[in-house]
């Protein structure tokens, strides 16, 4: 544990120098997002969104869209059939396809991934099959409003 900073690529160092740099203490997470990303001279950015969130990231979309090219895809990208995709006729239904949302961003070569909303797992997979840097924004908790934290204070 001596010295920690070989732990850390030049590249690494760089998305450090940029995060110390977005700190905005007393703003929001988008804020802080916005600068992160002028900081890092990203130009594309991708939001891999729940389907059931598309008006929420059309919302972020436009918000983000003055100052950066930005890309949006739903989990249900390309429609795949659950019982086909996990082999299984009990699967009902039109499958989420975080690898999919990952390979549509990467095809649309964007630098800053945003995950908005994914099922536990299926937001794991995709920050896994992500090739751009992701943060997330917002998480899947359908009793706390998205918000796993009001698990802990109420």
């Amino acid at each position: 544990m001596e010295n920690q900073k070989e732990l850390y690529s030049e590249s690494d160092l760089k998305l450090m120098r940029a995060a110390e740099d977005s700190l905005l203490m007393g703003r929001n997470r988008v804020e802080e997002l916005t600068k992160f990303a002028e900081n890092s001279s990203v130009k594309r950015i991708g939001i891999a969104h729940c389907v059931g969130m598309t008006r929420e990231a059309t919302e972020l979309k436009e918000r983000l869209s003055d100052k950066f090219e930005v890309y949006t895809v739903d989990c249900k990208y390309a429609k795949i059939k659950g019982s086909k995709l996990l082999n299984d006729e009990t699967v009902k239904g039109t499958s989420c396809n975080p690898a999919g949302q990952a390979d549509f961003l990467a095809q649309n070569e964007t630098e800053l991934n945003i995950s908005f909303g994914l099922c536990i797992g299926h937001d794991i997979l995709f920050n896994m099959k992500s090739k751009a840097p992701t943060t997330t924004l917002v998480v899947k908790d359908r009793e706390h409003k998205h918000n796993p934290y009001q698990e802990f204070v109420t």
